[in-house]
């Protein structure tokens, strides 16, 4: 048996490693409560991606308006923003952050985004809240729509 002590690892490294532990659960956590892709035609289509064959971002085709339903949206999760048409040719964007907890928003259905987690409800014409808990509504996201195409501006 050796004569030399085992002296215990310094405060300093256990709090680092503890940080790193940290930050890698939250982004394990973030990844697991991204949400779907899903769609208020209840089609489950989980292509976040126009047929354009792109990713969207820095103007590459995030959808076809076709894609759209109207009165409903589709979210892209991949994204982080959901499209709706309140109306005919009227669409609009949002985040698919629930101002609540943080949430993914995942579906859109009956003109209303909901967020899974505490069933928090949102307008499709503005994001504005429905149904709480959330007290406040959606963070408005910027699309342009030209011809056929929607990006993210």
């Amino acid at each position: 048996m050796s004569s030399e002590s085992i002296q215990p690892a310094p405060a300093l490294c256990r709090r680092t490693l503890l940080a790193g532990l940290g930050a890698a659960g939250l982004a394990a956590a973030l990844t697991a409560c991204g949400g779907s892709d899903d769609s208020s035609s209840g089609s489950s289509d989980t292509s976040s991606d126009a047929s354009s064959g792109s990713s969207a971002g820095g103007g590459a085709v995030l959808a076809k308006t076709t894609d759209i339903p109207e009165g409903g949206g589709k979210v892209f999760a991949d994204q982080s923003v959901v499209v709706t048409q309140p109306t005919a040719g009227e669409f609009k964007a949002f985040s698919t952050v629930c101002p609540h907890q943080k949430q993914r928003v995942n579906s859109v259905e009956n003109g209303v985004i909901t967020c899974p987690a505490h069933g928090s409800q949102f307008g499709v014409a503005d994001g504005g809240v429905k149904k709480g808990p959330a007290t406040s509504g959606l963070t408005a996201a910027e699309i342009k729509v030209s011809g056929d195409s929607i990006t993210l501006a």
